[in-house]
Parts: structure tokens; sequence; C-alpha cells
């Protein structure tokens, strides 16, 4: 007999619920090892199916990027000025000739363009600066821009004296100065810099500033002279040193220097004669900065009051050489004698410094060291060839200022090449003498013939 169907579900509900009831920890395991299967199939959805994954984690993944057919994001430009300016240096390169105080200076004279591109603008100021600028590699206070770095305006240039429409186009204002010769030249240090530039800008009506800045590099060379020589001695012996040395070095090429040394030999014992030979020879040249690193008046308290700063120096090998052999050595002379011929150059990529004394504390020169070790012999006969060491030696070292700077080539200073100022001409020549109307016969043509034979 068929068995209704509202009471065979409520037999299978109670049959299931018996079923639950009488064994909970079987389906309890069914169905975390159904949970975890299912977490394990999502979890490599998620790494198979992008879009799965998206659909999973609401706002999370998605791309920020607009949607497509919408216009991109583009970068920010700054606005457009109405005008623009040039710097065009007419003036040949700022060569200082001569020493700080009898160099004559460098001409310095440009154009400076003004490039108008709205219809029409006006200017309220216009104006541009040479400025001196002296930075510290070691400051007072790291963070501090003022600190780092000091300005000074050299110079001054007003193009404008009231506000001035200018149309579109192009518009030239020359300028010109005069360089001193007794300011430092353009140098880079490894304590500090000294650098000048043109600084210029323009205000219009519209508060539009419209700026330009241009570095400007300023050298200085000294004309080479007649070579140097210097003489050391070295007490308690008779050895004496004879250096020729070239006036001024450059940072590129290189440059002889003969030695001669004198007084090796030792006669002052009967029947022995004391010598003293060269067993090593070295050169190199030093490189000397020194800078005052001045402090701001915020920080001035800092190192004890405005007006001081801290000095820093560095000293740094440009080049050098060492030789065990080369040098020519005469005993037969009286009193002996060695000579050595050295090329010596200051190496490359070594950035060197050209001499240079500033008023803002940079300071920068070099020095050539010279290194002979010689070593004491002695005969038992005057004259022998065979020496016997005695076991002496000394190091002879010596000291030398070189002078660096760049190459004059064929420049010559501003002032020669111009002609003479009105106050540099000197007056008109002397006027002829009177002469008076001649009264009188001539003669007759064969008189003066005979005159004139």
């Amino acid at each position: 007999m068929p068995t209704p169907t509202g009471i065979r579900n409520s037999a299978l509900k109670a049959s299931k619920t018996f079923k639950n009831t009488a064994n909970p920890d079987t389906d309890r395991l069914d169905f975390e090892s159904k949970t975890s299967a299912d977490r394990k199939t999502r979890v490599m959805d998620i790494f198979h199916h992008k879009e799965k994954r998206n659909s999973l984690v609401p706002n999370v993944g998605r791309s920020s990027s607009p949607a497509k057919g919408s216009p991109k994001h583009s970068p920010k430009l700054a606005p457009a000025k109405p005008a623009k300016l040039v710097i065009d240096m007419e003036s040949p390169p700022l060569v200082f000739y001569g020493n700080p105080s009898h160099s004559s200076g460098a001409l310095l004279s440009g154009q400076l363009l003004l490039t108008v591109t709205d219809p029409e603008i006006t200017l309220q100021t216009f104006e541009m600066f040479l400025i001196a600028r002296v930075t510290f590699k070691k400051p007072v206070h790291k963070d501090c821009p003022n600190c780092a770095a000091k300005d000074t305006k050299l110079f001054k240039w007003k193009f404008l004296t009231e506000a001035t429409k200018f149309k579109k186009g192009g518009h030239t204002f020359p300028f010109s100065y005069l360089l001193p010769g007794h300011i430092p030249a353009t140098s880079h240090g490894g304590l500090g810099d000294i650098d000048y530039f043109l600084d210029c800008n323009a205000l219009t009506t519209l508060s539009d500033n419209i700026t330009v800045q241009r570095q400007l590099i300023v050298q200085r060379a000294l004309q080479p002279t007649g070579d140097k020589v210097s003489i050391r001695v070295f007490p308690p012996t008779n050895l004496t040193a004879r250096v020729i040395l070239p006036s001024v070095i450059h940072p590129i090429g290189e440059f002889p220097i003969s030695m001669s040394l004198t007084g090796i030999i030792d006669n002052s014992l009967r029947n022995v004669e004391r010598r003293w030979r060269v067993r090593r020879m070295n050169w190199r040249i030093d490189e000397h900065t020194k800078i005052i690193s001045a402090a701001c008046s915020k920080h001035a308290q800092k190192i004890g009051g405005e007006g001081k700063g801290i000095l820093h120096e560095e000293v740094r090998s440009l080049g050098g050489e060492d030789f065990k052999r080369g040098w020519k050595t005469d005993f037969d002379t009286q009193g002996g004698q060695i000579d050595h011929e050295l090329t010596v150059a200051i190496k490359l990529n070594s950035h060197p410094l050209c001499d240079v004394a500033s008023p803002t504390g940079l300071e920068a020169w070099h020095n050539l060291v010279l290194e002979i070790i010689v070593a004491e012999e002695q005969t038992a006969t005057v004259g022998k060839k065979t020496a016997v060491p005695t076991g002496s030696a000394r190091v002879l070292r010596m000291q030398f200022k070189l002078v660096a700077t760049e190459r004059c080539g064929m420049g010559i200073s501003w002032d020669e090449e111009m002609p003479p100022m009105y106050e540099d001409v000197p007056g008109s020549p002397p006027g002829y003498t009177k002469i008076e109307d001649f009264e009188g016969d001539l003669g007759s043509d064969e008189e003066l013939e005979r005159l004139n034979q």
C-alpha cells in the first residue's frame, strides 16, 4: 500500500534528523572537507581568472584608469609665457691677462633678445644683474641655503625707466661691462666653487615673470717669463741641489725640470774618500685648498657671531712618479755631480684648480715636492772605483711653489686691441715756420741749373 506523500516527507525528515543526531562528527567532517575544497577552488580561481578575482573582492584590484573611449589624463603643463628672453654673447672668452694687481680686466658685451609671442605686452620692470656666487661644500649649517651659498651683485643693467609696451616680434637690448681684473676666476674645487652668471628678470603689468639665466666662464692667464732657479743646501753635508723650474704650469701638458746635485764627494779624511750615491728619486704635485665657510645671520651665533667662519683645508696629489735610474753620476769632477732631467705633468682627469686667492675665503696653490734618497759609501784609496757602503743614508726633501694658470695662446688684453682713447691721443704735429715772400730777381736759367748741380 503506497505511503502518503506528506507522511513520507515527514518520515524522511525524521530519518535525516535521526541520522544527524546519531553521527554529528561525520557530518561535521564532511562539511569541513567540502568547505576547504571550496576555498581551494576559489583561491585557484582568483589566480587563474582575473575577472572572478575582481568580483569576489569588491573595489579591490580594479583599475582607476578611465573607461575605454574617455580622454586620458595629460600631464600638467606650465602656462605659456607671453614672451621669452635669450642672452646672446658677442664678446670673446672672458680671460684676465696678468696677475690680479696688474690685469686690466675683460670686456663683456652682448645682446638681450626679447621675443614677444602675444599681440602686445607691457613691461613694468626690465633689468639684469651680474652675480658672483660662492658655494661652500661644507657649510656651517648643511640644510640652510643661505649658509651654503653667498651671492654678490657686481653690476646692474636697467633697461626701462617706466612701463613700456612691446608689439609682437623681436626686440634687442645691447649691454656691456668691463669686468675688473682683480676678481677671482671661475673655480670648482672640493671645498667650494666660484661662479659668475647673468640673471635677467622682466615683469609685466599682468604679473607675468619672464626670466633667463646664463653662466659665464671667467679665466686667468699669466704670461710665462724666464725659468726660475732654486738652490737648496743640506747641512751638515756638503750636498747642494740646483733645480730649474718653469715660471708657470698648465693643467694640461708636460713641463721639464732640470736638477743637479753637487758636493757628493768628501775628501776631508786622509786616504779616504766618502761620497754619496743616489738610490731613489721621486716627485709629486700637491694641490692645497683653503676656504672659510661663513654663516648667515640666522646661524651666526653658532660660530660666535657675525663676521666669523669655519676654516676648511684640503691637500690632494695631482700626480707623481718614482725613479730608480735615469740620472747621470760623475765622480771625476771636483766635488762630484749628479744630473737628472725630469718631465713632470698633472695627471689626466684630476680636475686641478688654477691658482686663486679670493677675498671671499677660497684659496688654492700648488707645490712640487722632490725627494732624493742618497746612500753614503767610501773607498780606502782616493780615486778607487770600487766603494763600500757605510750604511748611512739620507732623504733630501725639497718643496717648490708652482703657479698653475690657463694658457695664454695668441690672446692679448682688450686694452691692447682697441685704438687709443681721445685723452691718449698726442697733440697735433708742430706747425711749419713762417714763410716770407721772395723779393728780387731770380736770375737766368743757366745760373739756376748751376746752383742745382
